[in-house]
């Protein structure tokens, strides 16, 4: 599945990074831990957190993860929309909590 057709079945908020919504999906990953995620997220997934700040995308850029979905309404720092652009890795929104996104990303890629 493309992060696009993500975005649209799970009316997602894209903040930035449209370049890659043409990203492929392999899976998802959900952590605030960002040691955690740098040491065990796989290329492809989409990382669920309620981290807004730029080391969020340096971990991403580093996994080459797919899309970062920002959960509770959280928005993403100016510094973050930046590298997002930069890295052409989306930074998405929802107004769920983390268990409902995650419950729901599980569902649409399985």
């Amino acid at each position: 599945m493309k992060v696009s057709a993500l975005v649209e079945k799970l009316g997602l908020t894209v903040y930035s990074g449209f370049a890659g919504l043409e990203n492929e999906i392999t899976g998802g990953y959900v952590s605030d831990l960002l040691s955690d995620v740098m040491g065990f997220a796989q290329e492809g997934q989409v990382w669920i957190t309620l981290q807004t700040h730029q080391n969020v995308m340096a971990i991403a850029s580093l996994k080459d993860l797919a899309a970062v979905i920002l959960v509770k309404g959280f928005t993403p720092d100016e510094d973050t929309l930046a590298h997002s652009e930069e890295e052409g890795i989306p930074v998405l929104g929802t107004q769920l909590s983390t268990f409902e996104i995650a419950g729901m990303l599980y569902k649409e890629l399985h």
